[in-house]
């Protein structure tokens, strides 16, 4: 396969693939559907491999020719933006702000942790995602991401090379469905957790460690029923009777009243803490500081 790629019968194969036909796809470029399928022909000889194949009168797309037109689509949208950004009369700032989130953490902490980036700036054009933070490091190294939020500090290896602030931190509680939760009440708590299954959703996280240890003082030991690395996921798990689960204590009533469950029990010692990692110099640092600078502590 030859390794030069001609963008001009990429475009011509995007279009194909978004119309479903070359006669389709001719009256758009104004081509020739003789013409376009010669291009096409050229395209498949240079990639050494079939992109669509016949279904009626149809092209359907072959996996490989998907793949190539999810790159293709992906590269050509960024195209159009920019011919659009640059033909337009007045240029707007948008104003973007990439931040990587904990999949653990709870939504609502999230939400009002970035609220003062859009208190500074009403037009923000927030780019958020959630995920594991070992994989968002590469991106906030590589400027993809301008901050990341995260409950992972022991996941950082090389800790010295970001900027870390504390931006929440809030004691734990114990949650659990109407039913679980009477039962454990009914035998009396704490010490009706003995044996009891819990959901973890962050065993390398410090406030987990911490929990444990706070159990095992008391002589507790609660089996782990399953690790679910979703904040919202593990709530609806716990909501549905499959066992206990932690959660920041300030925000205790909206867990309750969204998830109909019911706190067992606030553990103050247990903290959880959030934190902001940063580099040093960002175009975003003026939202990074309004989010440090508001973070309770």
């Amino acid at each position: 396969m030859d390794n030069k790629i001609n963008y001009k019968h990429l475009h011509y194969f995007r279009t194909i693939a978004k119309e479903g036909s070359i006669a389709a796809a001719s009256e758009i470029l104004k081509l020739a559907p003789q013409t376009l399928s010669g291009q096409l022909s050229q395209l498949e000889s240079d990639f050494g491999r079939l992109l669509f194949k016949r279904e009626g009168r149809k092209l359907k797309l072959t996996p490989f020719g998907q793949q190539v037109f999810d790159y293709t689509d992906a590269m050509f949208s960024i195209a159009d933006e920019l011919s659009y950004f640059l033909n337009t009369d007045q240029l707007i700032e948008r104003n973007i702000f990439r931040v990587g989130v904990s999949s653990s953490i709870h939504k609502l902490i999230v939400f009002n942790l970035l609220q003062p980036a859009y208190t500074k700036t009403p037009n923000l054009h927030l780019i958020c995602k959630t995920g594991e933070t070992e994989r968002q490091l590469n991106e906030l190294r590589s400027h993809k991401l301008d901050l990341i939020i995260t409950d992972r500090l022991k996941v950082i290896d090389d800790i010295t090379t970001f900027q870390i602030k504390e931006v929440l931190s809030s004691g734990i509680s114990l949650f659990a469905a109407p039913s679980i939760a009477t039962e454990l009440r009914n035998k009396g708590l704490p010490d009706s957790l003995q044996d009891a299954v819990l959901l973890a959703n962050a065993r390398n996280a410090v406030y987990f460690e911490r929990l444990i240890a706070w159990l095992a003082k008391r002589n507790i030991h609660m089996r782990i029923g399953a690790e679910i690395d979703d904040s919202a996921l593990i709530k609806i798990f716990g909501a549905h009777g499959k066992g206990v689960f932690a959660a920041p204590t300030m925000i205790a009533d909206e867990v309750c009243r969204q998830y109909q469950v019911e706190q067992l029990l606030e553990i103050d010692s247990v903290q959880d803490k959030i934190y902001a990692l940063y580099k040093d110099i960002s175009n975003a640092s003026p939202w990074i500081d309004a989010i440090c600078l508001s973070g309770t502590t």
